[in-house]
């Protein structure tokens, strides 16, 4: 059976491997530009097979990173990147792109079957006032199965500024359809035109808005004949669940579990707000049925991990 392994690039990023694949590299010390408002992510993120299931940088949204915890409304600021929505002007490049920056790891565990990190962030505006404390856990879980591993993420974000923060999406200011935000899954370019799958059934973007525990997508890569599959799962004590989901198929592929996609979350000076998902990545193709399988999974990680 094959084991983790962790490459650590002390003060930058972490890689996850097993028999010889690098699963995940997580940067979480970023070099990116401040109107990509800079905050750790996952890139590249792989199959069991080594089959590449991000993107990084697009030429479309350069703001785009992988597997990255992306809000771009939490008050007045933007911790999403790029220009923020303004009802009645559209899309408008202000001055509130912040960073979500690393001040200290808490905890690195390694073992044959997980691989855990918990570190301590520090968001910034842009003009560089703290107005949230962050503790955040990412763990990738090798299950006795060889189709699949499975990505969890845990975040405890705490206002430590003097005003309400309330966090929602360019829908809840006025721009229909479009409630992004949260921990947002980009794919790679081939998995344009690829199949979203949810409990009730498979389908394309007319999913993009609809409630349910988990949600997965299919893609297929260029260069092999081959699919992957990545499955995104709710957990059951998060704000808002089962949430609303913002998916892409059409443009580009896009997965999102998105707790403030029609109406805002309070978070008031010196509340916390704790959110947790697994990301089960699999190799092969999927229908609806798989998918849930694989979203079953993912549930019993995030059981186990408490």
């Amino acid at each position: 059976m094959a084991e983790l392994g962790a490459l650590h690039d002390v003060g930058r990023s972490l890689d996850v491997t097993a028999a010889g694949v690098v699963l995940a590299r997580y940067v979480y010390v970023p070099d990116d530009p401040p109107l990509e408002s800079p905050r750790p992510y996952l890139h590249p993120v792989r199959t069991r097979a080594g089959r590449t299931v991000t993107c990084y940088r697009p030429h479309d949204h350069v703001w785009h990173k992988g597997i990255a915890w992306s809000l771009p409304c939490v008050g007045p600021h933007n911790f999403w990147g790029g220009p923020t929505y303004v009802h009645g002007q559209g899309y408008v490049q202000l001055e509130n792109n912040g960073s979500m920056d690393h001040e200290e790891l808490l905890d690195l565990a390694v073992g044959a079957d997980r691989v855990g990190l918990t570190h301590q962030l520090g968001w910034r505006t842009e003009q560089g006032e703290r107005v949230v404390t962050e503790i955040r856990t990412l763990s990738a879980v090798l299950p006795d199965r060889p189709d699949a591993w499975v990505l969890t993420f845990e975040t405890a974000m705490t206002n430590v500024s003097a005003s309400p923060l309330p966090i929602g999406s360019p829908t809840t200011r006025g721009r229909e359809n479009a409630g992004y935000g949260g921990l947002f899954w980009r794919g790679p370019r081939s998995f344009t035109g690829g199949t979203l799958h949810t409990p009730a059934g498979s389908g394309g973007e007319e999913l993009r808005g609809e409630r349910g525990p988990w949600m997965g997508f299919t893609g297929r890569h260029d260069e092999v004949d081959a699919a992957s599959t990545v499955v995104m799962v709710d957990h059951a004590d998060n704000p808002a669940h089962p949430p609303q989901w913002f998916a892409r198929t059409e443009q580009f592929g896009g997965l999102n579990p998105a707790p403030f996609f029609s109406e805002e979350i309070d978070f008031d000076p010196g509340e916390t707000l704790r959110f947790r998902y697994a990301v089960v990545v699999a190799d092969g193709d999927a229908d609806a049925s798989r998918a849930g399988d694989l979203a079953a999974l993912g549930t019993a990680v995030l059981g186990g991990d408490g």
